[in-house]
């Protein structure tokens, strides 16, 4: 969710975060070119949007006027989700998503809220990410990709329709199988982190 760490031999000066404040909808197009940008490396590249969607709790850290990192939480009562944290990659390693997180956790504090949760993949540097901020693992599932070669022998379509692909869901068991029959599968984790 965070996006891969830049390619680069050369070291990455340590900057101060920038400027987080509340989302505003004039920060749309430059929050979904964040977005795509930072996700564009992570086994979530094809998670793209066209519009913003709202939630409970939209933050964002700005850099030269433009949203370079974005953290949006949906807060239905004493637990909290986060639904996007991403950093621009040419902002990554400088404290964004953390300056995001710690004023997201001022706030939901204050509010009452006890836990908080984020759904996550194999991505090495989100995995790092949320044990350095205190979020451990405690679920995980299966999503299978299936392509357009591979959906015929998983799904039958009906009323003339011809499936293309299909996105679904599997027990945790299945990995070894299922990696042995899609080639896209991916380990879905929950991270949780209890506040005080």
């Amino acid at each position: 969710m965070l996006g891969a760490p830049a390619r680069s031999d050369v070291p990455r000066a340590r900057v101060a975060p920038a400027q987080v404040r509340d989302y505003e909808a004039a920060d749309e197009a430059s929050w979904l070119r964040c977005r795509v940008l930072g996700f564009v490396t992570t086994s979530y590249y094809d998670d793209v949007w066209q519009a913003k969607r709202r939630t409970d709790l939209e933050l964002v850290a700005l850099g030269d006027d433009n949203v370079v990192g974005a953290l949006d939480i949906t807060v239905p009562g004493a637990e909290a989700t986060i639904d996007t944290v991403v950093v621009h990659p040419d902002h990554q390693g400088r404290g964004i998503a953390t300056a995001l997180l710690a004023e997201a956790l001022r706030r939901l504090e204050r509010c009452g809220v006890r836990k908080i949760e984020a759904w996550t993949r194999e991505d090495e540097p989100a995995l790092g990410w949320f044990a350095r901020n205190g979020f451990v693992e405690d679920y995980r599932y299966l999503h299978v990709y299936a392509s357009a070669d591979e959906v015929g022998t998983v799904l039958s379509a009906k009323y003339g329709l011809e499936a293309m692909g299909a996105f679904l869901h599997a027990r945790i068991e299945r990995e070894t199988e299922l990696r042995q029959r899609f080639e896209r599968v991916h380990v879905c984790r929950r991270m949780v982190r209890v506040l005080p």
